[in-house]
């Protein structure tokens, strides 16, 4: 099972040339049964990411485009009426959030009232209109897109939508090589015959993640990923510096994160058990979107990964 999923990585990583580590931390969210934010600059392959994998997973995939003018109901469906002889009835029409896989493509350019749209599906796999509760598919994850909330006609995730997200990885520049080998691949694409794609089967997935879900967590890897959150929100018993830079630390949610996200990547490294290299592999993607910084990092040009290094440095490892 384990090498089946890994072939399924390989698959992704010969579509998204240069991007190991994004292809990673989004199985790692898909065998958690977490959802996933990619952030980068405009063309850098977060969309062609989601749909590599999408492509590669026997699921139904729906594709949302954010925008300002989206309503609320037009990603969770609403109630229509439908007229069958004299007979007229009020039937629930599924919007584009009833699917296994859902792209949220540059969801950061809708206001907060669409974005909060997700909240309940999200969290609860459930969404409720009309007074009526609607249960999402065992098999469903959001992998939404943002451009920087510095870029024009983007606004800023709430933070309560921010901390249901998994992890959130973020998309460099490719290197020079991978940008080459890329060129031919496209070249590829739009002169050759379409390979065929070996697709990974739900009930594979559900597997993996009963095999991810009986990886063993020690005592002390608890602790150590307790001490490590614990650390966002008393910073000042740590470093004063720590202090200035960090206004809110991270929620429970980040603890269950790092829990989740290090038996992950421990499953596909061919282990049983959690190792601290395991917790510090996947503290980025896990806390960087939790943590809230100050004005005073704001104005160092401190960033959430800077602050999350020096805790990683402060926050003893257990022998």
């Amino acid at each position: 099972m384990r090498e089946t999923i890994l072939r399924f990585e390989t698959g992704a990583n010969e579509a998204v040339i240069g991007q190991q580590d994004v292809v990673r931390h989004v199985l790692i969210a898909l065998l958690a049964d977490g959802h996933v934010l990619l952030e980068s600059l405009p063309g850098l392959a977060k969309t062609r990411t989601v749909k590599a994998i999408a492509a590669r997973l026997a699921a139904t995939m729906r594709r949302i485009q954010f925008t300002p003018d989206l309503l609320p109901s037009d990603i969770t469906g609403g109630e229509t009426l439908l007229q069958s002889g004299t007979e007229r009835m009020l039937t629930f029409q599924p919007g584009p959030i009833f699917g296994n896989l859902i792209l949220a493509d540059e969801i950061n350019r809708a206001p907060a009232k669409v974005q909060s749209a997700l909240l309940e599906a999200m969290e609860e796999r459930q969404i409720s209109v009309a007074g009526k509760t609607h249960r999402m598919a065992d098999l469903f994850l959001v992998m939404a897109t943002q451009n920087p909330i510095e870029q024009e006609g983007t606004y800023p995730l709430p933070e309560a939508q921010m901390d249901r997200f998994l992890m959130k990885v973020l998309i460099g520049y490719p290197s020079p090589q991978s940008e080459g080998e890329m060129l031919r691949l496209l070249r590829r694409e739009t002169t050759g015959t379409p390979p065929e794609v070996e697709t990974l089967a739900q009930d594979v997935v559900f597997a993996a993640r009963r095999a991810v879900a009986q990886v063993e967590v020690a005592p002390a890897i608890d602790d150590y990923i307790v001490a490590l959150v614990n650390a966002t929100r008393h910073p000042k018993a740590l470093d004063e510096g720590l202090a200035r830079w960090i206004e809110i630390g991270a929620s429970p949610r980040g603890a269950i994160g790092l829990d989740r996200a290090s038996r992950a990547h421990a499953w596909l490294d061919g282990r049983a058990y959690v190792t601290p290299d395991d917790v510090r592999a996947v503290i980025g993607p896990v806390l960087r979107h939790r943590l809230i910084l100050s004005y005073d990092a704001s104005a160092e040009r401190v960033s959430a990964d800077q602050v999350i290094e020096q805790l990683v440095a402060a926050v003893a490892v257990p022998a």
